[in-house]
């Protein structure tokens, strides 16, 4: 099963918008269809109508990458089993035009659906390939980039779950970021104990020279 592909298509859909910068760059047939990547048979069958569709799609794959990424595994099973149940698909043994090294047909699982159009079409294929990702690697390998103000959508596949971010752009930002901070955190205190030293200091001194104008005053 090309899993990797099927469930980059969730992805690839829910990072055509990033709600806290205000884009959205699924606007137009031609988005919609360069969403299909290679698939250009089903591509070909996208209208205007498939904008509206896949973005309300979007809006609820987006849901299921914030609850897992939240810790809620359960509420992200179910939202993408009303996605399942909305829009199924057929399994289908495939070999298109790839030969293995004997020549035979390289037989494969593919995901078939059967779709009045081509956004509900995308839509059963991104869902069914989230929810082999989900039940083969876990919930905790959906993730929400952690970059402010990024929050793209994107798939954990390191060998020890340990992704924050959706892109090495992000994970450079946000780590200069936490270096600027640091620096900042560290000036501030330093400032801090200066201004302590010298109030320590400054008391001191004070009670000493009033003590000694003080003292001539009480021997008369």
């Amino acid at each position: 099963m090309e899993l990797a592909y099927y469930s980059d298509l969730a992805v690839r859909l829910v990072n055509s918008e990033e709600p806290h910068r205000g884009t959205d760059t699924l606007t137009s047939v031609e988005a919609v269809r360069a969403l299909f990547g290679e698939s250009r048979q089903a591509a070909r069958r996208a209208t205007d109508a498939d904008v509206t569709r896949l973005r309300s799609v979007r809006a609820r794959l987006r849901a299921v990458f914030e609850a897992a990424a939240g810790g809620d595994e359960v509420l992200a099973v179910d939202l993408l089993n009303a996605l399942l149940i909305e829009f199924p698909v057929s399994p289908q043994i495939s070999g298109h035009e790839t030969r293995d090294d004997d020549g035979r047909p390289d037989w494969h699982m593919h995901i078939a659906d059967y779709a009045a159009n081509a956004g509900s079409g995308y839509a059963a294929t991104a869902s069914m390939g989230l929810a082999f990702h989900l039940t083969e690697l876990g919930a905790d390998r959906l993730g929400i980039c952690e970059a402010s103000p990024c929050r793209n959508a994107y798939l954990d596949t390191s060998t020890n779950r340990s992704r924050r971010y959706c892109s090495d752009r992000c994970a450079t930002r946000a780590n200069v970021a936490a270096y600027r901070a640091r620096k900042r955190l560290d000036a501030e205190r330093s400032a801090g104990a200066e201004r302590s030293r010298r109030q320590d200091r400054e008391p001191t001194g004070r009670t000493a020279d009033t003590a000694q104008e003080t003292s001539p005053a009480l021997d008369r």
